[in-house]
């Protein structure tokens, strides 16, 4: 892409951008009004959720992509590597919630809305927008090892976290439901299912690389 924006690439910026920090901002003020915790507590746990994270990173990603391509950080989020490990994650983000924490309640209202928005909507406009803008051709598979920092740095926390105050944002990872060997084995679940998808991302850009070349 190295900052160079066709009208359509830059609609899909601005679907995601508009609706990534509509329904972050929406989940953290449903959180706050219906909160049973200190407010300090309550914004600490919003930041613990994966789905948070990553949506953020798609939010923020694209509002630089949009004002300041040219910034350090514009260049970083532009980088075909980058956008593919936000790709993998967001991929994992609308999987979990949609194959095993979708039937564990039935959000009503607004809830619904935001919902729909992080696990749903945005993560198929992601893909979209990986498919169709983001150059092919640059991937490699040595690529996947750097793509698992994030998620393994962020299991890494949530349980030292949850050790020291009890809470897990995720039932899977709930080691005081679970114990550390299931929630171990979870894990291991969701990384071989995150390195699948990683090799399937390089595999397509590999191919769709060859074709433009």
């Amino acid at each position: 892409m190295e900052n160079q924006f066709s009208p359509a690439a830059r609609i899909y910026l601005i679907l995601l951008a508009v609706a990534g920090w509509f329904a972050l901002i929406g989940q953290f003020y449903l959180i706050i009004i219906s909160r049973q915790e200190s407010v300090a507590e309550i914004i600490i746990r919003y930041f613990t959720f994966f789905t948070i994270l990553t949506n953020l990173l798609i939010a923020v990603g694209s509002t630089v992509l949009l004002l300041a391509p040219a910034s350090s950080l514009g260049k970083f989020f532009s980088k075909t590597t980058t956008l593919t490990a936000i790709a993998v994650n967001i991929i994992i983000v609308g999987a979990t919630y949609n194959i095993i924490l979708r039937a564990l309640w039935n959000p009503q209202g607004m809830q619904r809305l935001v919902d729909e928005l992080l696990h749903l909507v945005i993560p198929v406009l992601f893909i979209i927008f990986w498919l169709i803008f983001v150059p092919k051709g640059r991937l490699k598979w040595g690529n996947i090892p750097l793509w698992t920092v994030y998620p393994v740095a962020y299991l890494a926390l949530i349980l030292i976290r949850g050790a020291i105050s009890g809470y897990y944002p995720y039932p899977f990872v709930d080691v005081a439901k679970l114990g550390y060997p299931q929630v171990l084995l979870n894990s291991c679940g969701v990384a071989v299912a995150f390195i699948l998808i990683a090799m399937v991302f390089v595999a397509i850009d590999k191919l769709m690389g060859k074709r433009t070349a």
